[in-house]
C-alpha cells in the first residue's frame, strides 16, 4: 500500500484518493474525504483547516484499514455508521439498506398528500418535536419494512401531529429504526411492529395482537423490488453487503406490491393515502392494479430526480 509516514493531512487524502481510483472505486475523492473526516472525528471545514498538519501516526492502522474495505466495494455508510436522508443523520448498519436520495422524493408526496387531507394536523415545517402530540383529528401512518426507519422518523419529525407507526420482518432492522426514533425526538410518538408486510396489522391477525385492526389512514412503503434474475447483476456495493431480505422482490420484484394490495381488504379499513417506492418499469403496473380496485380517486406516478418513474401516490379524497 502506498501509506507511508510521515504525511501531511493533504498528503494523506491525496495518496488515498488515488490507491482508491486505482482499485475501480467510483468517487474516489468523496470517499476517501468522508473515511479521512470519520478516522480523524472533524467535520470538512476543519479538515480543510488541519490541511498542512502531520496525519496522526496513532490513527494509521486504522486508516489503512477503511482503505482496504472501501477498496473491496463495503459501503461507506456502513464503515461511518451513517447516511443523511431529509437533512438528518441516520445510523445505518448491515442489517437496514441504506437510504437512497430519489426516497425523499416518496416523503415530500406523503406529506403534501396528507396535508390536505388533514390540514389542522399539519404542523409547521422544521417545528419541534415537543410543538405538537397526536389528536384525534391526527392521520394514522404505517411505514411498512422501515428498514432504518428513514421514511417514519422523518415524518414523525416534519409532523409532529401525526400517529407513525413503523413495520419491519427483521427485528435487527427494528432496532436501528428506534435508534434514530431516539435520535430525533420521536420516539415518543412511534410505535414498532415486527411481521411480514401488512400481517401485524390485519383484523383479527396473529402476527402482533397489540396492532391487529388498527386503523390506517396512510400507508407508504419502500419494500423489497429487484427481481430475482437481477441480483446478481447490482452493483457490488449493494449485491455483496446490503442485506437481500430488503432488496429481493420475487422473480419479477413484484410480490410484495401484489401481497399488500391483497392485503389491504383485510385491514379495519382501506387506507385513503397508499404510497409506494418501486423499481424501473414497475410503477404503471401496479398503478393499474390500484386502479382496478377502485379504492381511491386519484393515483399519480412521480418521476424520480434522474426522470424515472419511481413512486406511486394514490389518493381518496372523501372518507
Amino acid at each position: 500500500m502506498w501509506f507511508r509516514l510521515p504525511l501531511t493531512i493533504r498528503e494523506a487524502l491525496t495518496g488515498a484518493s488515488a490507491w482508491l481510483e486505482a482499485q475501480a472505486v467510483d468517487e474516489a475523492r468523496s470517499n476517501a474525504e468522508l473515511l479521512l473526516m470519520h478516522v480523524l472525528g472533524v467535520e470538512r471545514a476543519a479538515l480543510l483547516l488541519a490541511w498542512n498538519d502531520p496525519f496522526p501516526a496513532e490513527k494509521g492502522k486504522l486508516w489503512q484499514a477503511l482503505l482496504r474495505r472501501k477498496a473491496a466495494g463495503e459501503p461507506i455508510q456502513y464503515m461511518i455508521g451513517s447516511q443523511w436522508f431529509y437533512g438528518r443523520p441516520f445510523a445505518v448498519t448491515p442489517a437496514v439498506l441504506i437510504p437512497r436520495p430519489e426516497t425523499e422524493l416518496l416523503v415530500e408526496a406523503v406529506l403534501a398528500a396528507a396535508d390536505r387531507l388533514w390540514p389542522d394536523a399539519a404542523a409547521e415545517e422544521g417545528a419541534p418535536a415537543s410543538a405538537a402530540r397526536p389528536s384525534a383529528d391526527a392521520p394514522t401512518v404505517v411505514d411498512v419494512g422501515t428498514g432504518s426507519g428513514a421514511i417514519a422518523v422523518t415524518l414523525a419529525a416534519q409532523r409532529p401531529g401525526w400517529r407513525l407507526c413503523a413495520s419491519d420482518l427483521s427485528p435487527d432492522a427494528l432496532d436501528v429504526a428506534r435508534a434514530n426514533a431516539a435520535r430525533h425526538g420521536a420516539a415518543d410518538r412511534m410505535a414498532f411492529a415486527q411481521g411480514d408486510l401488512l400481517a401485524p396489522f390485519l383484523a383479527g391477525g396473529s402476527d402482533n395482537t397489540e396492532h391487529a385492526g388498527m386503523r390506517i389512514d396512510v400507508l407508504v412503503s419502500n419494500p423489497p423490488y429487484i427481481p430475482a434474475a437481477d441480483m446478481g447483476g447490482l452493483q457490488r456495493e449493494v449485491r455483496d453487503y446490503e442485506p437481500h431480505l430488503a432488496l429481493a422482490g420475487g422473480e419479477d420484484g413484484l410480490d410484495p406490491y401484489r401481497r399488500m394490495l391483497e392485503q389491504l381488504r383485510g385491514l379495519s379499513r382501506i387506507p385513503r393515502i397508499v404510497a409506494f417506492e418501486l423499481g424501473i418499469g414497475q410503477p404503471a403496473i401496479v398503478a393499474e392494479w390500484m386502479e382496478r380496485m377502485e379504492a381511491w380517486d386519484d393515483i399519480r406516478i412521480i418521476r424520480d430526480y434522474g426522470g424515472i418513474d419511481r413512486h406511486i401516490v394514490a389518493v381518496r379524497s372523501a372518507e
